[in-house]
């Protein structure tokens, strides 16, 4: 009888006899143990993950627990088992956010997913694993994020190190196009974000958005999963299902699959999720973006997003959420055309997309009209390091047309550093008259802009473009609306021979990164 009583109490708790699949309660909250080398454990007060123990040893950190935004606070935590998963659910009860946590049988992985109903302070949804730093030391991309040892020069977030090298947690970034999976790794394993399928959906910001990572601390490994923040965004937030993502543990030097299985979520009553038969998909062919620039089809609409890189000119969409989307295409990250589509729930949409850019004849050009401004002086670096760091070149720039290269010209301008540029060319006497003067940007802070002179004539201001209150590339982010700006110069301001061009910035602010700024696109003087 006692035999048959323990039974049906292990049975009630959620563990299968004789198995270690399952989860058991404790006086603090559940204990999951997914028979694949990982046990963890929920606080049934507040849903913080509060250890994680793979292969007998613990990763949790010993400061703060693991957890969405910096926790839930007081919540209600269930834990049950479903269609042979263990499913762990946490309703915030001061936030308009429900969490999941789901072990499947054999996997050393903790599977997630987040749903929101609008913007959650302090204006951003992320899911943080505090690590254990003695544990798993590297951080993604290495050292960029890690500021051990260093001092806060800008904010609480950007360090300078003994060495002349700065460190931001924003350096660990990379575009959620690519970023499926990342991870932090020791000498034992190493634990990854793994973000497969359309778990960006709900997500802000396009498949150009790049956010945190990581961050390394003498403390904690900071592992991080953004769904939204305020971080050069420039799109609303969006409501609804986060995922299903994960956070998985593999031996060092093995990283998980991409393309992680989550089909089983359709099982296990989570809110707002839509299995593969409420989606349908869009096919068809995104023409005239050369081929040596990425042509990227992107799908928006208030509650969702989708992507993908058309190959060879075709393309195929992921599965998506019914509903009329607006449809982009970019030559590399920038705007080439908009459409719209409408997606049907069981159906593939066929829908072409053409760039509707032109190409015009040009005097000289300076960079590449792509969205990105990496061939320009220290546009190689800007997404790792500080612009004050020691391995910057100079901000200074004079680019001499016929002999200096595309990184020559500097890729930012500070109205208090580095400014103003200078574009020296010649012109036979046939070319002087009036032409077009093009200056593309990726990113503003402070509302800068260009302002432009050759000879005696000075192009009018051509007014703030749209504010983002954000940080930008001092935070290593370089894309935000695009504006291209345009001036009809007068033939008198030509003269045959040597002609200067001098770009500077519009725009104020005392300090001397932090003042008015932008990144430089491309630019180019057309016939």
């Amino acid at each position: 009888m006692r035999s048959i009583a323990n039974t049906a109490v292990a049975l009630a708790l959620g563990q299968v006899a004789n198995a270690a699949f399952g989860f058991t309660t404790t006086s603090t909250g559940f204990s999951v143990d997914t028979d694949g080398g990982l046990v963890f454990q929920i606080n049934k007060a507040n849903g913080d993950l509060t250890s994680l123990k793979y292969n007998g040893v613990e990763y949790q950190g010993t400061g703060k627990a693991s957890s969405i935004n910096s926790g839930l606070g007081a919540s209600t935590v269930t834990a049950e088992n479903i269609d042979g998963h263990v499913k762990i659910t946490v309703k915030s009860n001061g936030l308009p956010v429900t969490h999941y946590y789901v072990a499947k049988k054999g996997d050393a992985t903790v599977y997630l997913a987040t749903k929101n109903q609008g913007s959650v302070d302090p204006g951003e949804l992320r899911f943080l694993a505090r690590l254990k730093t003695s544990e798993l030391p590297t951080g993604v991309h290495g050292d960029v994020g890690d500021n051990r040892g260093c001092t806060a020069f800008e904010g609480k977030d950007t360090f300078k190190c003994a060495n002349g090298h700065t460190s931001c947690k924003m350096y660990t970034s990379d575009r959620f196009i690519e970023d499926k999976v990342h991870c932090v790794s020791g000498s034992k394993a190493q634990v990854c974000m793994v973000m497969p399928g359309v778990a960006y959906e709900t997500s802000a910001g396009g498949p150009f958005m790049r956010d945190i990572n990581s961050q390394t601390t003498s403390g904690d490994q900071e592992l991080y999963w953004y769904m939204n923040s305020g971080h050069v965004r420039t799109e609303d937030w969006r409501s609804g299902l986060n995922g299903p993502y994960a956070m998985t543990f593999t031996a060092a030097g093995t990283k998980p699959s991409e393309n992680l299985d989550t089909s089983f979520f359709g099982s296990l009553k989570i809110d707002g999720y839509v299995g593969e038969s409420g989606r349908g998909s869009v096919t068809g062919k995104a023409t005239g973006v050369p081929s040596t620039f990425e042509a990227v089809v992107h799908w928006s609409n208030k509650d969702a997003q989708y992507w993908t890189k058309a190959q060879g000119g075709n393309y195929k969409s992921p599965l998506m959420k019914p509903g009329s989307y607006t449809v982009k295409l970019y030559k590399g990250e920038f705007l080439v055309s908009t459409d719209t589509v409408t997606v049907t729930a069981g159906q593939t949409t066929t829908k072409d997309i053409a760039s509707k850019e032109s190409a015009p004849a040009v005097v000289w050009r300076i960079g590449e009209f792509d969205g990105q401004p990496f061939e320009l002086k220290n546009g190689d670096k800007i997404t790792r390091m500080h612009p004050s760091d020691s391995r910057m070149s100079s901000w200074s720039g004079g680019f001499t047309v016929g002999t200096s290269k595309a990184s020559d010209f500097p890729m930012a301008l500070w109205s208090k550093q580095g400014s103003p540029a200078t574009v020296t060319f010649s012109l036979t006497s046939a070319q002087v008259k009036s032409h077009v003067l093009r200056i593309g940007t990726t990113l503003s802070f402070k509302t800068g802009r260009p302002s432009v002179k050759i000879g005696s004539w000075t192009g009018t201001d051509p007014g703030a473009p749209k504010l983002i209150d954000s940080r930008g590339v001092t935070r290593g982010a370089y894309r935000g609306y695009g504006e291209v700006y345009t001036w009809d110069v007068p033939a008198s301001a030509f003269r045959e021979g040597s002609n200067t061009l001098t770009v500077g910035v519009i725009g104020s602010g005392s300090d001397t990164w932090l003042s008015a700024n932008y990144i430089v696109d491309a630019l180019e003087l057309q016939v």
